[in-house]
């Protein structure tokens, strides 16, 4: 339905029901078997409605078909309008015009590229079983825990205290500027 007219999506949908039921009921032409109107849409001005169809017909015989129904879907266009016409109760009917809908075997050809995608998914799932890693399992580096033979991390830490004293001339907790500056003070 074209726009966002409220009025022009109610009356797209009666007249999708009115062509229906009429194709089905009161049209007895034998190219129209089989026919289903997927949608209709009407312009905001209510001038042009599109109905969209599509039939389901024999293998290999599609587009004949699909010919044939145009042609009386074109040639019932004006006794369908008269019946909308009568049944929408409008001032001025809009024009039909019949759209074969494309969308129905686009999805059938989709389905089947999606069935192609699901059979190769299922053929490397089936290769994975089997598969190994080129390299390790776990490609990436771990930080190894460091091994301390007797446990006691205490000794760690004063072994560190007492490197840090000899780099740095740090001698009974006073450096070199401190006695300095202690001297210069007595």
């Amino acid at each position: 339905m074209a726009g966002t007219n409220p009025r022009a999506a109610r009356i797209a949908a009666l007249i999708q029901r009115v062509i229906a039921s009429s194709i089905e009921h009161e049209l007895h032409d034998k190219r129209l078997s089989n026919i289903t109107v997927t949608e209709v849409r009407v312009t905001n001005d209510l001038q042009i409605a599109k109905v969209y169809w599509t039939q389901y017909g024999q293998a290999g015989k599609e587009s004949g078909q699909r010919k044939r129904a145009q042609q009386a879907l074109d040639q019932a266009r004006g006794h369908l309008r008269t019946l909308v016409g009568h049944k929408a109760g409008l001032r001025l009917t809009p024009q039909l015009q019949f759209v074969f809908d494309e969308v129905p075997g686009e999805a059938h050809g989709i389905e089947d590229i999606l069935m192609m995608a699901r059979k190769r998914d299922e053929e490397l799932a089936r290769a994975r079983e089997h598969a190994q890693y080129a390299g390790e399992a776990d490609p990436y580096r771990h930080a190894e825990p460091r091994d301390d033979e007797d446990g006691d991390f205490e000794d760690d830490y004063e072994d560190r205290d007492d490197h840090d004293e000899e780099d740095t001339g740090i001698e009974d907790g006073l450096d070199a500027d401190s006695e300095e500056s202690a001297d210069a003070e007595a």
